[in-house]
């Protein structure tokens, strides 16, 4: 038509253009909360072999045949909720006591003869173990509320200090038993560093047979260098 123009379409190539989108990343959160996990239970596992070895010694290798004390088996985890106090009132929790292996005296405040005998037992066994002694730690549960007489204070102190805590006997015979017929106070008991109960020394005891004991543990246990607290 005339006084008209007609217009083609635009047909002229243009460009494609792709948009590219990153591919979903996981939540950094959750990635660090594994690694976390892994972290924490690694740790667990390293702290716990040293123990785990002393025990493959005992119960896989068959040593207990050959033990002069007494394996408790199943072993008796401490009581968490164990009312615990040192002499002077403080509270102290469950939870401190364990990191260490415990050679544990049961004796009344009113300490007599027998009880200065285990106690003094207690100490040179310590010694005894000679460069393994930093593992073991000297423990007295006493399940009374009984003042201490003067010259206590002073065995508490000598050497390496005995570490005297409070408890309510109830509670602690929940834990802790003695051979049948027999009382607590005749005893000494060891807790490995995980809070367990898990040997128990004979009535009148040999203190060489004991020591070969403790021997094999802390030698089987080579690798837990905790020093003593």
């Amino acid at each position: 038509m005339s006084g008209s123009k007609s217009s083609a379409p635009e047909t002229a190539d243009q460009p494609v253009s792709l948009t590219v989108h990153s591919a979903p990343q996981p939540d950094k959160r959750t990635a660090m909360t594994r690694r976390g996990r892994w972290q924490a239970l690694a740790v667990i596992v390293i702290c716990a072999m040293p123990v785990l070895a002393s025990y493959y010694s005992f119960y896989v290798l068959r040593l207990s045949g050959s033990a002069y004390s007494q394996l408790i088996m199943p072993t008796k985890d401490i009581p968490e909720a164990l009312q615990l106090s040192a002499l002077d009132g403080a509270k102290v929790t469950a939870e401190s006591l364990k990191g260490q292996w415990l050679l544990v005296a049961v004796q009344p405040s009113a300490c007599d003869q027998a009880c200065d005998a285990q106690l003094f037992m207690q100490r040179q066994l310590r010694e005894m173990l000679g460069k393994e002694r930093d593992k073991l730690d000297k423990l007295w549960l006493i399940p009374d509320g009984e003042p201490l007489r003067p010259e206590l204070q002073q065995v508490i102190s000598q050497g390496v200090p005995l570490r005297a805590l409070r408890v309510p006997k109830a509670q602690l015979e929940a834990w802790l038993q003695p051979q049948k017929g027999h009382q607590l106070r005749e005893h000494l008991y060891l807790v490995d560093p995980m809070g367990r109960w898990m040997m128990r020394t004979p009535v009148d005891p040999d203190p060489g047979k004991i020591k070969r004991d403790l021997d094999r543990l802390m030698k089987a246990n080579a690798g837990w260098d905790k020093p003593g607290r």
